[in-house]
C-alpha cells in the first residue's frame, strides 16, 4: 500500500505535517477530515532508493524506545486503544527503521496477537524483560503503568553505563595516547639523535644505549609487533566468547584493583534495580531470575543468580543463595532479607539500586582521581627518561669540554 506526505491545519488553525499509508489521495484526505484536519497538501511519498540496505538504514536507539514508551504510556492512560496508539506513533515517527517495525508491530496486533508477542519478533529492540513486562501489563490491565516503569528503568540504566563508560574511557584514552606518543620517539626521533652521536665517536652511556637498542629492536621489527598485538587481541576475543573463557575473565574483571569494584557495584544496581522493576510489575519471580541472570553480562553473577533462582525453587529464600554465592555484599543480602520479610522485597530492591548508582558514581570519581595522578608519573617517568637518556652524552661532552 503507498504512503502518502501530508500537510494541514487543525481546528486551532494549527500547522501539522505526517505521513499516511492509505490506498488513495483521497483516502488520505477522509481520514485527515475525521481528525478534524484540514489538508493543504497530499503527496505521494518518494522511495528510498536505499531502503532495502540494511546497513544504511538508521539504528533504532534506545533513547528512542525510551520516549515510544513515555509516548504510548500517555496515550493509553488518556484512554486510546493499542492499534490508535501504534497507528499515531507510527505516522509521528522519523526513524525509518523504527517507522517499519511500528507498522509491523501494529499489523500484527490488528491479526489478532497480543502487544508482547508482536514485540518479541524484534529481540535486539525489545529484549525478554521487557517483553515479559508488557505480558504482564497486558495480563493485569496496567500497560500504562509498566510502559512508564520501563522507561524509567532504561533511563536509569543507560545513565549508569554512561557513568561507567565515562570512568573506563580516560584510562584507557590516557595509555593509548602514551603509547603512540612512545612509538614515535622510539621510531622517528630516536633514531636522529643514533645517527647525531655516531658522528661524535665514543660510548654510549649505559641507559641511552638501552633506549637506542630498542629503538631499533622496534623500528626493524615494528610490523611483527603490530601484527603480534593484533594477534593477541584476536586471541583474546576469540577466548573470551567461549563459555570457559567468559567466566574465567568475567570472574577476574571483579578482582582486578580498582575496576573490579566499580564493576561489582554496577552489577549489583543493574540486578537490584531490574528485579525490582519486574516484581513491582507482577512478574513472577522464578521467571524474573531467569530474565535478570540472562542479562547479568557477567558469567559470574549470571551463575549466582542461577544457583539463587534454583534455591528458590526448593523454598528457599532469595537473601540466603545470594549471600553463600559471596559476589553480592553482606548489606545488600541483609537489605533484601528484610524486603522479604515485610513483603516489600519490589521497593527494598528500588531503594538498593539507588544507593548502588550513588555509590557508582563515587567510585568512578575515586577511580580518576587515584588513576590521574598514577598516569602523570607514567608519562613523566617514561617519556621523561627517554629524553634524559637521549642527552646523557651531550651532558657528558660538555662535561669533558670543561
Amino acid at each position: 500500500m503507498p504512503v502518502y506526505l501530508w500537510r494541514g491545519k487543525d481546528r486551532h488553525n494549527k500547522k501539522k505535517k505526517g505521513e499516511m499509508e492509505a490506498p488513495t489521495e483521497e483516502a488520505v484526505n477522509s481520514e485527515l477530515i475525521r481528525r478534524k484536519i484540514t489538508s493543504t497538501k497530499i503527496k505521494l511519498k518518494p522511495k528510498d532508493i536505499f531502503e532495502n540496505v540494511a546497513f544504511m538504514q538508521p539504528k533504532v536507539k534506545q533513547a528512542d524506545i525510551i520516549i515510544f514508551c513515555r509516548q504510548f504510556s500517555t496515550m493509553i492512560d488518556a484512554g486510546l486503544p493499542i492499534i490508535q496508539c501504534l497507528d499515531i506513533l507510527y505516522s509521528q515517527n522519523e526513524n525509518k527503521t523504527f517507522k517499519q517495525m511500528l507498522k509491523e508491530i501494529k499489523g500484527n496486533v490488528e491479526s489478532g496477537q497480543t502487544f508482547a508477542e508482536a514485540l518479541k519478533k524484534y529481540p535486539k529492540q525489545f529484549d525478554n524483560l521487557f517483553v515479559n513486562m508488557i505480558a504482564a501489563g497486558e495480563a493485569g490491565g496496567i500497560l500504562d503503568t509498566i510502559l512508564r516503569r520501563l522507561s524509567a528503568y532504561m533511563e536509569k540504566a543507560a545513565k549508569l553505563k554512561a557513568k561507567i563508560k565515562g570512568g573506563m574511557t580516560y584510562p584507557i584514552v590516557t595509555i593509548i595516547i602514551a603509547i603512540i606518543v612512545i612509538a614515535i620517539i622510539m621510531v622517528f626521533v630516536i633514531p636522529v639523535f643514533e645517527e647525531m652521536f655516531e658522528g661524535m665517536g665514543g660510548a654510549l652511556p649505559v641507559p641511552t644505549q638501552i633506549v637506542v637498542n630498542m629503538s631499533r629492536f622496534i623500528k626493524s621489527n615494528i610490523l611483527y609487533i603490530i601484527g603480534l598485538i593484533g594477534a593477541l587481541i584476536f586471541a583474546i576475543r576469540h577466548f573470551y566468547k567461549t563459555e570457559k573463557g567468559q567466566t574465567l575473565m568475567d570472574d577476574l574483571f571483579l578482582r582486578i584493583p580498582l575496576f573490579g569494584p566499580l564493576i561489582r557495584k554496577a552489577a549489583v544496581s543493574k540486578f537490584t534495580r531490574t528485579m525490582g522493576t519486574m516484581l513491582g510489575s507482577g512478574v513472577a519471580i522464578l521467571d524474573a531470575l531467569e530474565i535478570v541472570a540472562k542479562t547479568a553480562g557477567n558469567k559470574t553473577i549470571e551463575k549466582a543468580v542461577y544457583e539463587t533462582r534454583s534455591a528458590i525453587a526448593e523454598g528457599r529464600t532469595m537473601s540466603d543463595p545470594l549471600s553463600e554465592s559471596g559476589v553480592f555484599p553482606s548489606m545488600v543480602c541483609q537489605m533484601i532479607a528484610v524486603g522479604e520479610s515485610t513483603g516489600a522485597l519490589d521497593s527494598m530492591l528500588t531503594k538498593i539500586a539507588d544507593f548502588y548508582d550513588e555509590e557508582v558514581d563515587q567510585a568512578v570519581e575515586n577511580m580518576t582521581a587515584l588513576i590521574e595522578p598514577f598516569m602523570l608519573v607514567f608519562l613523566g617517568v617514561v617519556i621523561g627518561g627517554l629524553v634524559v637518556s637521549m642527552y646523557l652524552p651531550i651532558f657528558q661532552m660538555a662535561s669533558a669540554l670543561e
